[in-house]
């Protein structure tokens, strides 16, 4: 699973991934296919990803469409020299040469939907990809042979990689046809253990196919070098990151079906995370999420205590504590606390770092089904909701309201980045907290990350209103 990312970090070395045993031995991508369809999050994924798949099917008299989501225009938010106009027509222009080397008679499909917005853009998106199949007849004429349609690996890390992909494979499993993912940014982020080796097949490239891929990948200059000397116009692709497209294999990887829920309709309909993801989440690694290494965990912990809306907070109930970062900066402020997580390895961490203090309880369970019970003065909810699904989270929110005593808070604070595998986002949990109707918000902080809320009984009171300055 992937945390942030960005282009300009120096990511995985392709050593790593030359060497790796497991890609090395990887089997052979299998059959001939008649009928290829490439779906492109943005001009370039289907050159870096796809290209020897491509032109192998070209070569072997069949067809290939390729549908290209976004123009790519926000590729250089920043940029001084380039509109998001100018950017995106300079892209199509790049990629339409790309496929010419690739498969010339390819049929190239420009949706040019919002770059970064596909999530908000998935009704059209969807319709598009379905109609291009149907009218193309893909996987309708079983005399033309196999058809296949390829997209973003939907683990790539990237927000409109994971919306393609899932759009691609309900449209796919509506349809019967097969369909495989092309890692991108996973090359970069990621690392040899967060890849399903189970799934995943190699298409060794022939010298020819090669030569021509780097042919195809040169014109995609805007990506490649940087649009001037400015700041704001760096190159997406570096010559590190170009490296894992370079190499002698193109992996493909078979995609789950896709639940009818997963595509920006009630996601919360999906089943809450069990409590035995988070028990083998911890047994990967001491600090699983950075957050005893990373300033990121850090500046928000001091956000969060920072919104605590009295000195003193006392009677408190953390749900999900994970490893007691957090724990142990509540004990500084609060008269007792009651820290519960469904990992006993995450609680035993938690014990040594707060040590004997018999004013906290570390309890294992998971919410809802395990609610402590009590009246709380404080609740923190820190990164832990989004693992709920919808029917569970509105069932905590009801046994929050009724915890929290008079004049009590409830601080929430969540990623909001979305990820594949949780059933909500930070977003849709906050809207739903909001949507409380005895709550009011008395803080809230949002950054581009998470955001923070702190939600108390109508009329809630302010900071300044509770010391009489208001």
């Amino acid at each position: 699973m992937s945390a942030a990312f960005s282009h300009l970090d120096a990511g995985t070395a392709e050593e790593v991934w030359r060497s790796e045993e497991r890609m090395l031995g990887l089997p052979d991508f299998d059959g001939a296919i008649a009928d290829l369809v490439v779906v492109a999050a943005h001009p370039d994924d289907e050159t870096l990803g796809a290209s020897g798949l491509v032109q192998r099917v070209h070569a072997g008299g069949g067809r290939v469409a390729v549908i290209i989501a976004t123009d790519g225009e926000g590729s250089h938010p920043d940029s001084p020299t380039h509109s998001r106009s100018r950017l995106a027509a300079r892209r199509r222009l790049e990629v339409t040469e790309a496929i010419r080397v690739m498969a010339p008679d390819a049929a190239v499909y420009f949706l040019s939907l919002a770059d970064g917005m596909l999530r908000e853009n998935v009704d059209q998106l969807e319709t598009a990809i379905a109609g291009i199949l149907d009218s193309r007849r893909i996987g309708g004429d079983a005399r033309r042979g196999a058809a296949l349609v390829v997209a973003p690996w939907s683990g790539d890390g990237h927000r409109d990689h994971r919306i393609a992909a899932e759009v691609v494979g309900r449209v796919c499993a509506d349809r019967g046809l097969a369909h495989r993912g092309y890692p991108i940014w996973a090359w970069h982020w990621g690392s040899p253990e967060d890849l399903p080796w189970d799934r995943m097949r190699g298409l060794r490239l022939t010298d020819a196919e090669r030569a021509a891929k780097t042919r195809a990948i040169d014109l995609h200059e805007s990506q490649l070098a940087p649009l001037s000397e400015a700041a704001g116009d760096e190159a997406i692709v570096g010559p590190a990151m170009r490296a894992h497209f370079e190499r002698d294999i193109e992996v493909f990887i078979d995609e789950r079906p896709v639940r009818d829920d997963a595509v920006d309709g009630p996601r919360g309909a999906a089943e809450s995370m069990p409590g035995d993801w988070f028990e083998e989440f911890y047994g990967r690694n001491d600090d699983p999420w950075g957050f005893e290494t990373r300033w990121y965990e850090q500046r928000k912990r001091d956000v969060l205590m920072a919104c605590l809306p009295t000195a003193r907070i006392g009677a408190v109930l953390e749900i999900g504590c994970a490893t007691g970062m957090i724990t142990e900066r509540l004990l500084e402020r609060a008269d007792t606390v009651v820290s519960i997580d469904p990992a006993a390895t995450a609680l035993e961490a938690a014990r040594r770092r707060v040590g004997d203090d018999p004013r906290v309880s570390l309890v294992q369970a998971q919410v809802p089904k395990d609610w402590p019970g009590g009246m709380y003065d404080t609740i923190v909810l820190s990164e832990v909701a989004y693992y709920l699904s919808s029917i569970d989270l509105a069932e905590m929110i009801g046994l929050i309201s009724a915890a929290l005593a008079g004049g009590g808070s409830l601080v929430a604070c969540h990623w909001r980045h979305p990820v594949r595998e949780y059933p909500l986002t930070g977003d849709e949990v906050h809207e739903a907290l909001r949507a409380h109707p005895a709550w009011e918000a008395t803080v809230r902080h949002e950054e581009k990350d998470f955001v923070l809320e702190v939600f108390s009984a109508r009329p809630a009171r302010s900071v300044a209103e509770r010391e009489g300055l208001a």
